[in-house]
């Protein structure tokens, strides 16, 4: 009788447990992946597309797909010495989520932004 009052609060708990934790991971990876793709981006001579390899490298092994890489200006190298450049990763969390459905977060976009300055001289 008990566990029939109590499992479904425990099932709601260990499910949120679940969801959240695989959010905070991901949202780790989407931000580690823009930081790798900036680092790309000031380089001299990189493209839109190798910045898309890095950032892509670090979210496949995180088993993360789907997700959508920007990067301002395109082509990054078009930056003057000192300009921003700017590399966006997004990916909607029903695209990354553990369960089947997501309970609590279906339907969120994770996101992450780096912007760097171009150091080398054009």
């Amino acid at each position: 009788m008990e566990f029939a009052v109590v499992a479904p609060v425990f099932f709601l708990l260990v499910f949120g447990m679940i969801e959240y934790g695989r959010m905070v991971m991901v949202q780790q990876v989407i931000t580690n992946a823009s930081r790798e793709g900036a680092r790309v981006a000031v380089l001299d001579g990189s493209t839109a597309a190798d910045v898309s390899t890095a950032a892509e490298g670090l979210l496949s092994g995180a088993s993360i797909s789907g997700a959508n890489i920007s990067v301002t200006p395109n082509p990054p190298s078009s930056a003057v010495y000192g300009a921003p450049v700017t590399v966006a990763v997004s990916v909607s969390f029903n695209q990354v989520s553990w369960l089947p459905t997501p309970m609590f977060l279906g339907g969120h976009t994770l996101s992450a932004t780096t912007v760097m300055r171009r150091e080398t001289l054009p």
